[in-house]
């Protein structure tokens, strides 16, 4: 399995930015979206699971919208109302619904300026 991410830039405080990541081969999976600051450990972002079932991390709840185009096998990730806090490399990640196997994209730098 392979994940590329794309999407990633610099915006200022307040603005959006659209994160996409394409899974190649077909599997039933669950798909989602961590992030890791400098000098920190990576962390939950999103995830949109197989059944549309979608979860947030409390900080990017209500301003942050994951989605999924399953005949593209690709995620998305709308992020809306940056904050500079938002500042990471963002990784997509794919999870096989049955065996388990977590697989991960190359990330992309997200930098919001204050």
């Amino acid at each position: 399995v392979q994940l590329q991410a794309s999407g990633g830039g610099l915006v200022q405080a307040g603005g959006s930015l659209r994160l996409s990541c394409a899974a190649s081969g077909s599997m039933i999976n669950h798909m989602g979206w961590y992030r890791q600051a400098p000098g920190k450990e990576r962390e939950f972002v999103a995830r949109i699971n197989s059944d549309g079932s979608r979860t947030y991390a409390v900080s990017v709840k209500g301003r942050f919208t994951i989605s999924r185009d399953g005949a593209r096998n690709t995620v998305y990730l709308q992020m809306n109302s940056l904050k500079s806090e938002d500042t990471a490399v963002y990784y997509c990640n794919l999870q096989h619904v049955l065996t388990m196997n977590s697989y991960w994209g190359q990330g992309t730098q997200v930098t919001v300026s204050s």
